[in-house]
C-alpha cells in the first residue's frame, strides 16, 4: 500500500492523520505546542517546537500503522495562518514566531489603512485592517526589532517556514496568502502596491502556488528526522481554516463549518467575489482552485475555556460538566468572548473580556456556561450575516475538539435556531491529507476527495423550542454589554 499524511499545526498542538489509497484513517497522532504571552495582547511560538512536534507525530503514525519508510508518498500540512516566521538564508527563524493571536501591531495596521485607504485596502484585500493580519506583524518587526528585520531573508507565515524547513523550498497556497494583507483577491497574487506601501520588500515573501501542487521530496536530512524516505514529497498545503473547511466538505456553496478550537473561525464557499459592507466577514481565497471562502477569522472560544479552567485551577473537562448544572440563560450571568480583542459582532482589537450580570446567587456552573453561551452569541452573529449576505446553509457543520461537548453542541443550535451537526474525526489534517491525496493521485480533485473521506453524524442537534426565549433575551443582553464595553475603552 501506499499513504499520504496530512498535518493540522496549530496553536495548541500538532494532529496528524495517515490515509490510505481508499481514503480511509489508518492511524492518527498528536503532540503540543506550547504559547507564550510575553505582554497584554502579545503571543508567540518557537518554530522549532512545530518541527519537532511534526517529528514525534509523523513517527507516530508510522509506529502505529507498521509501515515502512518507503510507503508514505506525499505529506501536506494545514497551519494555523496570520502569523510571522522571520527566517535567515539558511531557512533558521531569527526569533520566536508572532502568531494569529498577537494583536501588538495596532499603530502599523492604522498606518497601513491610511496609506492606501481603508476601503480601498479591504476592495483588493477582501480583509479588514487588523493587527491580527501578517503585514502589520511585519512592520511592527521592521519598526520594533530592525536588527531582525535587516536579518530576514524571509518573512513567512507558519506553512512557508514549514515547507522550507521540509523542502528546501519557502511556499504557500492562495489561501495562506489571501490573509496577509499583502495579496489582491482578483489577481490572484502578492501585490506590489501594497507591499510597497506597507514598506516591505517583495523578494521576502514566498512563492504562491496552488494548494494541491507538489513542491518536491523531502530534504534527506529531514526525512532522516521524521522517520520517512526522500520518496516522500510535500504538497503546497494551506491554511488551517481552509483545511478544516476541507475536512468538513465545504468545497462547493452554502455549507457553514464552524471549527470550535482555540479560535473560533466561521467560513462558507463562495463561487463569487463578495465583500462585506458591514465588516463582519473577511473574503479569502480558499484551498479550492478557483474559489472564495467567505470567513470570520475567530473569536477566542476554547481558548476562553482553557483559559477558565486555569484560573479555576479545574481540568477543562470540569467547566463542560459545571456548565451543564446552570439553567440556559445562565441566570442572567454573561460573558465576552473578547479575551484578544473581538471579531464578532464588530472588530476591535482593544475589546477584551468580562463578565457582567452577577449576583450573590451565581456561581462556577454559572459563569462556566456564561462562556459556551457568549462564544454562541458570536456565532449567532456571523451566521446571521451569512444569511443577510445570502451564503448561508440549512445546517452548521461542527468540527474541533468544541464539537465532542453535546452541551455546547445543543446551546449553539438553541442560540441559533439552526440544525448542528458533527463532522467525524480530525477535521484539519484530514483537509491536509486530502491535498496531499489529490497530489499523489489518491483522488481526481478535492470534491472527489471530500466524498470518499468525509464523515458527518447522521443525526443532527436540533434547536429546542423551549429555549428560544431565554436565548432571545440573553443575546440581546450580550449584544448591550458588548456595546457598553465597547464604548467604555475606546
Amino acid at each position: 500500500m501506499t499513504y499520504v499524511v496530512g498535518c493540522d499545526v496549530g496553536s495548541q498542538s500538532v494532529k496528524a492523520v495517515l490515509i490510505d489509497e481508499d481514503g480511509a484513517t489508518v492511524a492518527t497522532a498528536s503532540s503540543p505546542c506550547d504559547t507564550s504571552y510575553p505582554a497584554s495582547g502579545w503571543a508567540e511560538q518557537d518554530p522549532r517546537r512545530w518541527e519537532q512536534a511534526i517529528t514525534e507525530s509523523v513517527r507516530a503514525l508510522r509506529a502505529a500503522a507498521g509501515i515502512g519508510a518507503d510507503e508514505v508518498a506525499m505529506l501536506a500540512l494545514a497551519c494555523q495562518v496570520d502569523g510571522l516566521v522571520a527566517l535567515d538564508a539558511n531557512l533558521r527563524p531569527l526569533r520566536p514566531a508572532i502568531i494569529w493571536l498577537d494583536r501588538r501591531a495596532t499603530a502599523q495596521s492604522d498606518r497601513l489603512a491610511a496609506a492606501v485607504g481603508e476601503s480601498v485596502l479591504i476592495e483588493r484585500t477582501g480583509l479588514n485592517p487588523d493587527a491580527s493580519h501578517t503585514a502589520p506583524k511585519a512592520m511592527w518587526l521592521r519598526d520594533e526589532e530592525p536588527e531582525h528585520f535587516r536579518a530576514a531573508k524571509w518573512l513567512v507565515s507558519t506553512v512557508g517556514h514549514l515547507n522550507g524547513w521540509l523542502t528546501g523550498e519557502v511556499v504557500q497556497d492562495h489561501a495562506d496568502a489571501s490573509s496577509t494583507l499583502l495579496y489582491n483577491l482578483a489577481s490572484r497574487g502578492w501585490c506590489s502596491e501594497l507591499v510597497r506601501l506597507a514598506g516591505l520588500d517583495e523578494s521576502q515573501l514566498p512563492a504562491i502556488r496552488p494548494a494541491r501542487e507538489v513542491i518536491g521530496p523531502l530534504r534527506p536530512d529531514v526525512a532522516e528526522r521524521l522517520g520517512l524516505s526522500t520518496r516522500c514529497h510535500v504538497a503546497v498545503g494551506t491554511g488551517d481554516d481552509h483545511g478544516a473547511a476541507l475536512g468538513a466538505g465545504a468545497v462547493a456553496p452554502g455549507i457553514v463549518v464552524d471549527v470550535t478550537g482555540t479560535a473560533e473561525p466561521v467560513a462558507v464557499p463562495s463561487r463569487e467575489l463578495v465583500l462585506d459592507e458591514l465588516r463582519l466577514v473577511e473574503t479569502h481565497a480558499h484551498a479550492v482552485d478557483g474559489m472564495l471562502l467567505v470567513e470570520n477569522p475567530g473569536f477566542v472560544s476554547g481558548g476562553s475555556t482553557s483559559w477558565w479552567a486555569r484560573a479555576q485551577g479545574i481540568p477543562q473537562a470540569e467547566v463542560f460538566a459545571q456548565a451543564a448544572l446552570a439553567p440556559p440563560g445562565s441566570d442572567g450571568a454573561l460573558f465576552l468572548p473578547t479575551l484578544s480583542g473581538s471579531t464578532a459582532p464588530r472588530w476591535n482589537d482593544r475589546m477584551r473580556g468580562c463578565f457582567a450580570g452577577l449576583g450573590l446567587h451565581h456561581e462556577l456552573a454559572h459563569l462556566s456556561r456564561s462562556i459556551l453561551e457568549g462564544c454562541s452569541f458570536a456565532l449567532r452573529d456571523i451566521v446571521d450575516r451569512f444569511d443577510a449576505m445570502g451564503l448561508g446553509g440549512e445546517e452548521i457543520r461542527v468540527v474541533g475538539g468544541g464539537a465532542r461537548s453535546r452541551l455546547w453542541l445543543q446551546i449553539k443550535a438553541d442560540v441559533t435556531g439552526r440544525p448542528v451537526r458533527v463532522v467525524q474525526g480530525e477535521t484539519t489534517s484530514a483537509g491536509a491529507a486530502m491535498l496531499a491525496g489529490v497530489a499523489t493521485g489518491f483522488f481526481a480533485d478535492l470534491p472527489e476527495a471530500a466524498a470518499r473521506m468525509v464523515r458527518i453524524d447522521e443525526e443532527p442537534v436540533l434547536p429546542q423550542p423551549h429555549t428560544r426565549d431565554a436565548y432571545d433575551d440573553a443575546y440581546g443582553a450580550y449584544r448591550r454589554l458588548f456595546d457598553g464595553v465597547e464604548h467604555a475603552l475606546a
